[in-house]
């Protein structure tokens, strides 16, 4: 005899067909992991303007300390500096489009002071200040090292140059968490429009009818829902990969989506035990969500972290029972679950 919590699974899933608006943000996930190679070019603009190539910016330099100050502007990429005698030069240049920024670059009692300008408002505005903080970033660490030899006190060590490009950033930080929790928030979303449903139309009867508890209902629920988001995440992860993006340690990666998908769907399922009514629920849903993961973020081995430092491979001894811990959370909170709807009385 097929047990009726996979039957009742299998009803779920065969509905979400009907359901446009979970059918379209999964189109919208699958697009994104499908042409992620396109997309990251245009992404990663917003991420970090100052990785736009093609486009150079030319910079007037004046000051006092102009000469030092140029030669840094010259060796960063997409920047050309053109000098200036005075900054009224400068500033004549800037008005009549002839650079796009000025730096007045000036000595007093030994130290540099740099006053830019920049055009108002635009997004060229953004590229070039973040490629002016680039070059003012670059040029301050010039003038420590220089200075550092005739200083009567050790300073403090330079922080280290940062080596990764933008892109690979974007992708691990940002991408991949994004197609790997999403479907766990869409998951959860689910459950609670499936649960209130069953209670507005009066169908959790019909389904009673047959030789079905009440928790047998909410299993069959909550597995199709939490069996829906490591089965994204993993066609996910397989188009990232065939669009160069490799991701390592997929199935500890896959484990976490799973316990944080039965986590989130179980949530889900308790607020609509609780508050039947589909608004209510979906309100107290998306803050609980919210509340929670927005927490989360605070800890050092957040999930978006621990998904970002598993795909890399940047994992040490502690991951092992950090994954055990996500599998331990979630089956904890599904197995309470499972405790509470008959004592909860959702069939009255």
């Amino acid at each position: 005899m097929v047990d009726p919590r996979l039957s009742i699974a299998r009803r779920e899933l065969a509905t979400l067909r009907s359901e446009k608006t979970i059918v379209l943000a999964l189109l919208i996930q699958l697009f994104i992991a499908a042409f992620s190679s396109f997309l990251v070019v245009g992404l990663v603009s917003l991420y970090d303007p100052g990785s736009v190539e093609g486009y150079e910016t030319t910079v007037g330099v004046t000051g006092d300390a102009a000469d030092d100050l140029l030669r840094v502007v010259d060796e960063q990429p997409s920047m050309a500096g053109v000098a200036y005698d005075s900054q009224a030069a400068a500033r004549t240049a800037f008005r009549n489009g002839e650079v796009s920024a000025v730096l007045l670059a000036d000595r007093r009692a030994g130290r540099v002071f740099v006053t830019a300008t920049v055009p108002d408002g635009s997004v060229r505005t953004t590229v070039i200040v973040v490629q002016l903080r680039d070059a003012l970033s670059t040029f301050e660490r010039t003038e420590r090292e220089r200075r550092s030899a005739t200083l009567s006190t050790t300073p403090l060590d330079l922080p280290p140059r940062v080596g990764s490009t933008p892109y690979y950033g974007f992708s691990y930080t940002v991408l991949l968490p994004l197609l790997c929790f999403l479907p766990v928030f869409i998951s959860g979303s689910m459950v609670v429009d499936s649960v209130t449903e069953e209670v507005d139309r009066g169908t959790l009867e019909l389904l009673r009818v047959a030789p079905v508890s009440t928790v047998d209902i909410v299993d069959g629920k909550v597995w199709a829902a939490a069996a829906l988001a490591p089965a994204q995440a993993g066609l996910w992860l397989a188009l990232l990969d065939f669009n160069g993006t490799t991701v390592r340690h997929p199935l500890a990666l896959l484990a976490v989506v799973g316990a944080l998908a039965l986590l989130v769907v179980t949530l889900g399922a308790t607020i609509a035990v609780l508050a039947p009514d589909r608004r209510a629920a979906q309100f107290l849903y998306a803050v609980g969500v919210l509340v929670a993961f927005g927490g989360s973020t605070l800890l050092p081995y957040s999930p978006v972290n621990t998904v970002a430092r598993l795909a890399v491979d940047s994992v040490g001894a502690t991951y092992p029972p950090l994954v055990a811990g996500y599998v331990a959370l979630g089956i904890a909170a599904y197995l309470l679950l499972r405790r509470a709807v008959p004592r909860i009385g959702l069939e009255s």
